[in-house]
């Protein structure tokens, strides 16, 4: 028995009670009106239910009075053992051995899908993330938002929604002349102009430029400047999309920002046309020359500037015609990864929502994420000044280091810690979680070397208290997933896989699945495999929400 038929059976209790009480006037519930929840004290039961304290105003009645009516009611349905009525009116439910067994098998028969929702379905969504200037490696910074943005579109995808990575390549405007500067100097081999880029890459992007083009120095200037610009952005986003593809980070769409500023046939561009759309909903005026958008009226702190007085666009524009340009490719809803920098984007981008029609408060989201640090980390030798994302994940590992920066908050400062993150002990959380899931593929091995398979499912026979603790978190994995989804936090499945291990390990240390010396194989350690199995694919589906291998042996 799952929450949804428990909430189902509740329904069906409370229908001939409310009829009851208000012939002729029933109220209509749903399954999402049901709340269900697991009590911390699992000598209460598997749930608890305050549908009565909800109710009983409606119905003319007590909390505590209603709900005894309701638990009366319940007791005779299948699949529950008891119920008893606590506190002011919560309604405490627990459900037989074997309703509450019977998920292990549902668990192995969904397989991967285990876990997937549909609490977002019909949302379409785009979450766009790290997007750094295309003019030199990425960073510590870019490493916590690749995984955290990656791990959020996975959540996303598993409630049902329609989304997608997107990458913002910031390609146009003065950073990419300090960049073709910067290649061209090292090229020559003089030092790196004021306010270039400096680092070990620049003069390894001169080389390959070079090599692409031996004649690039004898070019006339604004040629060597382009033919520099546009051979060392190529080479540098490549690299940009070897990094993250090494980090299990995927991107669905990379937009370019040229894009927005390249002229149609019509003549116009996308800012050009942005700026006639927000004009359109009546939230441009003009002063002083210059064209602004009325962003007060959003809550932002000020008016912005879209186009100076001298005709130049500013990068507002570039936000308001690259927001607009989701909603045109289909996206309703708009995600926004930024560092702990960009804290005035946030009324910025929710102005532009509004002045573009859309309800800022649902339609866009900004997530600002702090600062992460890492114990003993070393500058970039290549870069200098940062510290890259290459560099961690050779040193601390892929599936280290996504875990660690996923099991916290995006708003919360982090300090790592590389040598726990590489030990393999308990202390280690993702050890931990990935242990116990090769730990459940070493009792698969040998089981079946012992002859135990699962040919047999006697869920009646899960009785001893561990059993039921398991198979309760087995039942909250879809919905930690939905909500983890809903409220774009990742750690939540970090968290609960933490919490099932420990679950997991103390069930292995009681529970047997293999007899003990020559006793016989009985329906209980058949059934048992079953249950093991489905903390398996648990963890497995729990860790690749996550971006994390799930390893067989370690």
């Amino acid at each position: 028995m799952n929450p949804e038929t428990l909430a189902t059976a509740l329904i069906d209790v409370l229908a001939p009670i409310v009829e009851a009480r208000r012939p002729g006037d029933p109220i209509a519930l749903t399954a999402s009106d049901i709340v269900l929840e697991r009590p911390r004290n699992r000598d209460h039961g598997d749930w608890a239910s305050n549908i009565a304290m909800r109710l009983a105003k409606q119905l003319g009645t007590s909390p505590r009075e209603l709900a005894q009516q309701i638990a009366d009611g319940l007791a005779a349905v299948d699949g529950v053992a008891s119920t008893e009525v606590a506190g002011p009116g919560f309604i405490n439910i627990r459900l037989d051995a074997a309703a509450a067994g019977a998920l292990a098998k549902v668990i192995v028969e969904a397989g991967s899908a285990y876990g997937h929702n549909d609490s977002q379905q019909g949302v379409s969504v785009n979450v766009e993330f790290v997007s750094a200037n295309p003019t030199g490696p990425l960073h510590i910074g870019h490493t916590r938002w690749a995984a955290l943005g990656d791990s959020i579109v996975r959540l996303l995808l598993a409630s049902g929604a329609n989304a997608v990575r997107e990458y913002y390549i910031n390609d146009a405007g003065a950073q990419m002349d300090r960049f073709a500067q910067s290649i061209l100097a090292a090229a020559k081999g003089e030092p790196t102009p004021e306010g270039g880029y400096p680092g070990e890459y620049i003069t390894t992007l001169a080389g390959r430029v070079l090599e692409a083009r031996p004649d690039l120095l004898d070019l006339a200037g604004d040629e060597q400047s382009a033919v520099a610009m546009d051979l060392a952005y190529g080479l540098q986003l490549e690299e940009i999309k070897s990094s993250l593809g090494r980090f299990n980070v995927p991107f669905d769409i990379w937009f370019s920002e040229r894009t927005l500023h390249a002229k149609g046939e019509n003549g116009t561009s996308l800012i050009d046309q942005a700026v006639d759309r927000l004009r359109e909903q009546g939230h441009v005026y003009d002063l002083d020359g210059a064209v602004w958008v009325r962003t007060t009226d959003f809550g932002d702190d000020k008016d912005r500037v879209i186009r100076r007085s001298n005709g130049e666009y500013t990068y507002f524009a570039a936000d308001a015609a690259y927001y607009l340009n989701k909603g045109d490719r289909g996206f309703e809803n708009k995600i926004y990864l930024l560092g702990a920098d960009h804290h005035g984007y946030v009324h910025r981008l929710k102005a532009v929502a509004g002045a573009a029609g859309d309800d800022p408060e649902k339609n866009i989201q900004v997530l600002i994420g702090q600062l992460v640090s890492i114990r003993g980390a070393r500058l970039s030798k290549r870069a200098g000044n940062i510290i890259e994302m290459d560099d961690l994940q050779a040193w601390i590992g892929t599936d280290a280091l996504r875990y660690a920066l996923e099991r916290s908050p995006a708003d919360s400062p982090l300090d790592l810690d590389p040598e726990l993150l590489q030990k393999r002990t308990n202390d280690n959380p993702v050890f931990y979680v990935q242990y116990a899931h090769a730990r459940t593929h070493n009792v698969g091995r040998n089981a079946a070397d012992s002859g135990v398979d699962r040919s047999e499912f006697a869920p009646e026979t899960l009785t001893h208290e561990t059993e039921a603790a398991l198979l309760g978190a087995l039942q909250e994995f879809p919905r930690i997933v939905g909500f983890a989804a809903e409220v774009r936090e990742p750690h939540r499945v970090a968290r609960y896989l933490e919490e099932l291990a420990g679950l997991y390990h103390r069930w292995y240390d009681n529970c047997r699945v293999i007899p003990q010396g020559d006793d016989p194989i009985e329906s209980v350690h058949r059934t048992r495999l079953w249950l093991n199995d489905a903390a398996g694919q648990v963890f497995r589906n729990g860790l690749e929400l996550l971006g994390v291998s799930a390893p067989e042996r370690m």
